[in-house]
C-alpha cells in the first residue's frame, strides 16, 4: 500500500490542482512582482488585497516548470531572483526554481511510526560525501544491520555550488541539486523507514549563507538592522512571516518528507528565544503523538530548561516542591553535549588550547559530572569566556544528552580536519567508545567512525565568486595564526584550501586494510547489539545514581534503569592501571559482565585495574540480589 504525503504552504510555488500552480511571494520592500517562466514570458503578480506585503498569481502550469521572480525593489530596483521557499533547484541557487508536485512520490512504509527516543542510536552523516542521497540509500542496509537505528544528514537546504558543509544554504525548502531530486531523497527516507531507521535532518535557522541570499534586496524586514551574528544579519523572528517561515520549514521537512527528527543548529544565536519555544509546541501539536519525532538542539549555552521532553506529556515531578508542575519550555529531547566531547578530548589528546582549556583541570571530575549530571557547566564561569555558561541539569534523564566522541564541528574546525584515529591512543579510543555507545545518554557516532577512518573531514566549500572564495581561504588561515602551533607563516600555508575540489575528495572516508577496520566494524556492531539487548529497553525512566573519578583518567558511574537493575561502568583511558582505589569497585554478587575490554575482571582479582580498558556490569534489581558470582548476561 502506497501514500502521498504534503504540507500545503502559504508561499513559493503550491500545485492546487491539476495543470494549475499558486505562486506566492512575502516582498515589502517590492513596488511591483511577476513570475517569470523560463520559455514563456512574464506573468504579472497581483499585491494579496488580504496580506500587505505579499503578491499573488494564479496560473495554468505544470510540475517541472522552470520560474524566477522579478521583483522591482524600492532600493535596488528590478532583481531577478530564485523563489526563497524553492522545493527544488534547476542546478544552484542561482539557477532557477522548479514546480515540484510535493503529492508525486508513492510513499511505500506509509504507517511509520518512528521509534522511541531511549533507542535511538545517530550516525551523522554528509550527504555529498556518501555519494548524495542515492549513495546514502545504497548503505543503509549495512548501517541497519550494523544497529545504527537513526542516520542524522548535515544540512541539505540549497547552497552555493557543488560541494559544501550545508551551513552556507539559503533555500531552506529546497534539497541541493547536487545530492539529488526530492523525490530521491524521499526515497531515501521511505527505505530507511522500511529498514526501522529513523532519518533526521541538520537544520539552520540563525543565519543565511554569504551568496545566493536576495532577501535583503526585496524583504530587508526579514533581518534585524540593530545587531548581527557570526555568520551575518540577524534574522528578525519578533516579524510573523518570518518566523512562520521558519516554523512551517520544519514542519514541512517533517510532514512532506517524513524526516523522524531535527537538529537545530547554534539556537544560542537565534535572538528571540521563546520562539524556540513556540516552534517546540507548535511542532508537538501539529505531529501529535501517533509518530515518535525527535527534536535536538545544538546550544552553546546548555539551555537545560529546553531539554527533557517527556514525550505523551510534559507533567513531571519537581523534586524540590514534592509536586508534579507542568513543564512549559521542556519541548526538545535532547541537545548535543558538548561538555562531554571536550572533556573527553582532553582526556584522549591531553590538548588544551581554545575552549579544551575550560576542560583541562580535573579532568576525570568533569566527566563523572558529565556522566551523573549531563553539563559540566551548569552555570559556573568558564575559564575560556570568562562568564557564566549554562543551566543546571541534574534533574534531566540522561537520555536529555547527546554524547559523541566526533562530529562534523570538531574534526572539521580543526585547521587540517584530524580524527581521533590518528591524535589518540587506539586502545583508549576504543575504551571512550565503548562507553559513548554503552552510556545511557543518546550516543552519536561520525561517518567513518565504526571502521575506525583515518581520513581527515576538512572545511570544505566551492564558491563560484573567487573573492568570496579567497576571503574564506584567507580569513580561516588567519583565525588559526592566532595559535601558537600556526606560528609559523609556511605551516599556515599548508591548510587545505576550503575551495579546491581536492580538499573535499580528501574528507571521503574509506575504510582501511583489514583486519583493522574489520575489527572496528564488529567491536561497534557488538556494543551496540549489547545496547540493544540490554540497555536501550531500560532507558525511559532511568537515572544516574553517582559517578566519581577514580583515577587522573578513570571514573566510575552508575545508573538505575527502569526495570531495577543498574548499570555499572568504570573506565579507565590512562596509560597506567590503577592500584590505589580498587577499593571502590567493589562489585556486588549477582552482577553480569555486558563488556570488557580485555581481561579486566581478571586484573582486577590481581589487584589492578589495566590501562586503556573499560568493564561494563549490570547489577541485579535489588529484590533479587545473590550470592551468585559475576558472570555474563543471559
Amino acid at each position: 500500500m502506497t501514500a502521498r504525503f504534503s504540507l500545503p504552504l502559504p508561499f513559493g510555488a503550491q500545485v492546487t490542482a491539476p495543470g494549475q500552480v499558486r505562486f506566492r511571494i512575502w516582498a515589502p520592500g517590492a513596488d511591483a512582482a511577476a513570475v517569470e517562466i523560463t520559455g514563456g514570458g512574464r506573468l504579472p503578480m497581483s499585491p494579496d488585497s488580504a496580506a500587505p506585503g505579499w503578491y499573488l498569481l494564479d496560473t495554468a502550469c505544470e510540475p517541472g516548470t522552470l520560474y524566477r521572480y522579478v521583483l522591482h525593489s524600492k532600493v535596488e530596483g528590478e532583481v531577478t531572483v530564485p523563489d526563497p521557499a524553492s522545493r527544488g533547484q534547476a542546478g544552484d541557487v542561482f539557477d532557477p526554481s522548479v514546480v515540484v508536485d510535493a503529492h508525486a512520490y508513492p510513499w511505500q512504509y506509509p504507517h511509520w511510526q518512528g521509534r522511541p527516543w531511549e533507542e535511538t542510536v545517530l550516525y551523522e552523516l554528509h550527504p555529498g560525501a556518501m555519494g548524495g542521497f542515492a549513495g546514502i540509500q545504497q548503505r543503509l542496509a549495512e548501517l541497519a544491520e550494523l544497529g545504527i537505528t537513526a542516520i542524522e544528514l548535515m544540512p541539505v537546504a540549497e547552497f552555493p555550488g557543488a560541494h559544501n558543509w550545508g551551513y552556507d544554504g539559503v533555500l531552506p525548502f529546497a534539497p541541493d541539486a547536487s545530492y539529488g531530486t526530492p523525490e530521491q531523497l524521499k526515497a531515501l527516507i521511505d527505505t530507511a523507514h522500511g529498514l526501522g531507521m529513523m532519518v533526521f535532518l541538520d537544520v539552520v535557522y540563525n543565519h543565511f549563507g554569504p551568496a545566493g541570499n536576495y532577501l535583503n534586496s526585496y524583504a530587508p524586514e526579514f533581518f534585524r538592522h540593530d545587531s548581527n551574528t557570526l555568520w551575518g544579519a540577524t534574522i528578525d523572528f519578533r516579524r510573523p512571516e518570518v518566523a512562520d517561515f521558519f516554523t512551517l520549514n520544519a514542519l514541512y521537512w517533517l510532514q512532506e518528507y517524513r524526516f523522524d527528527g531535527l537538529r537545530l543548529d547554534a539556537v544560542h544565536a537565534i535572538c528571540e528565544p521563546d520562539w524556540l519555544v513556540s516552534l517546540g509546541h507548535r511542532i508537538r501539536q501539529e505531529i501529535g503523538t501517533e509518530r515518535h519525532v525527535h527534536l535536538v538542539l545544538e546550544h552553546d549555552g546548555n539551555a537545560a530548561h529546553l531539554l527533557g521532553y517527556g514525550g505523551q506529556g510534559e507533567q513531571v515531578a519537581d523534586p524540590d516542591q514534592g509536586e508534579v508542575r507542568t513543564r512549559t519550555s521542556h519541548v526538545y529531547d535532547a541537545q548535543w553535549n558538548d561538555d562531554a566531547h571536550h572533556v573527553l578530548h582532553v582526556l584522549l589528546t591531553g590538548e588544551d588550547g581554545g575552549y579544551y582549556s575550560a576542560y583541562t583541570e580535573q579532568p576525570a571530575e568533569k566527566l563523572a559530572r558529565c556522566l551523573q549530571q549531563g553539563f559540566v557547566y551548569q552555570g559556573e564561569v568558564s575559564p575560556y569566556s570568562g562568564e557564566p555558561r549554562g543551566e543546571p541539569s541534574a534533574e534531566l534523564p540522561p537520555t536529555a544528552f547527546v554524547n559523541f566522541l566526533q562530529n562534523h564541528d570538531q574534526i572539521g574546525n580543526r585547521a587540517f580536519g584530524e580524527r581521533l584515529t590518528v591524535l589518540a591512543h587506539p586502545l583508549a579510543l576504543h575504551a571512550a567508545q565503548a562507553l559513548i555507545l554503552l552510556a545511557p545518554q543518546v550516543p552519536m557516532l561520525f561517518m567513518g567512525e565504526e571502521f575506525c577512518a583515518v581520513q581527515p573531514f576538512l572545511y570544505f566549500t566551492s564558491h563560484q565568486d573567487e573573492a568570496l572564495a579567497t576571503a574564506v581561504r584567507e580569513g580561516r588561515r588567519r583565525e588559526f595564526s592566532r595559535f601558537p602551533q600556526f606560528a609559523d607563516p609556511q605551516l599556515l600555508e599548508q591548510i587545505p584550501d576550503p575551495n579546491s575540489f581536492a580538499t573535499f575528495v580528501s574528507s571521503i572516508p574509506e575504510p582501511g586494510p583489514a583486519p583493522g577496520s574489520a575489527a572496528c566494524l564488529r567491536r561497534v556492531a557488538e556494543l551496540l547489539h549489547i545496547r540493544k539487548l540490554h540497555i536501550a529497553p531500560y532507558l525511559r525512566g532511568a537515572r544516574a545514581l553517582e559517578a566519581r573519578a577514580i583515577g587522573p583518567k578513570a571514573v566510575q558511574a552508575r545508573w538505575r534503569l527502569s526495570n531495577g537493575s543498574v548499570l555499572n561502568i568504570t573506565v579507565n583511558l590512562d596509560e597506567q592501571p590503577l592500584q590505589e582505589s580498587l577499593e571502590q569497585l567493589a562489585h556486588p554478587a549477582g552482577a553480569d559482565v555486558l563488556f570488557d575490554s580485555g581481561a579486566v575482571l581478571e586484573t582486577l582479582a590481581e589487584g589492578t585495574f589495566p590501562p586503556h580498558a573499560i568493564l561494563a556490569l549490570r547489577e541485579p534489581a535489588a529484590d533479587t540480589m545473590s550470592t551468585q558470582p559475576i558472570g555474563r548476561p543471559t
